[in-house]
């Protein structure tokens, strides 16, 4: 297919999706009240890199089996966040209440990626807490629509992001310990 044709495919897939976005920003700005609004910048708040770092330095102190649930959920972070921060300075999308800033453009959401991206960890430590983590991850990733940071397709994507990377570092660790099991099991060799 010709450059100009496929471009051309490309915004024509892409434009429902904008509509979607524009239809969606409309309908959640119109209905926000003052009481909500500080819930949602506080929940907001919590996926913040400070308070996500910061609380992983306190499971890891304050938990016995936290260091190895910290070092997994930083590098989930670590690998989530590259891609998201790189596909923001690549994509460079204006952000719903017009700031135009390419370090902090809005597609994809970087909060909804960190979200689901730590829920999945923290739900693999304290399973009886899956559906805790995973509604404040949800809330966390709406929060960037109803306070007018996000469009849904940013947060849509940021969750797609965080789950994708996640998976990967979980599989990596996986292999890591397969491998480090065989050759555990492996008798020395003679002196």
């Amino acid at each position: 297919m010709k450059p100009l044709p496929a471009l051309l495919l490309g915004f024509a897939l892409l434009q429902p999706v904008v509509d979607l976005d524009l239809a969606v920003q409309q309908a959640v700005q119109a209905r926000r009240n003052p009481t909500l609004d500080r819930v949602m910048q506080a929940v907001s708040n919590l996926g913040h890199r400070d308070v996500l770092y910061g609380s992983l330095l306190a499971l890891a102190v304050l938990d016995p089996i936290g260091p190895g649930t910290a070092r997994l959920a930083v590098a989930a972070l670590i690998a989530t966040n590259l891609v998201a921060e790189g596909l923001k300075r690549v994509i460079n999308r204006p952000r719903p209440n017009g700031e135009r800033k390419r370090s902090d453009a809005s597609f994809p959401s970087g909060h909804a990626a960190s979200a689901l991206s730590l829920a999945w960890i923290l739900t693999r430590r304290w399973r009886r807490l899956a559906v805790f983590w995973w509604a404040l991850a949800v809330t966390v990733a709406w929060s960037r629509v109803y306070i007018n940071r996000h469009y849904l397709s940013d947060v849509v994507a940021g969750a797609g992001i965080g789950l994708l990377c996640t998976w990967g570092v979980l599989r990596l660790q996986a292999r890591m310990a397969a491998r480090a099991a065989v050759r555990a099991s492996r008798p020395a060799p003679p002196p």
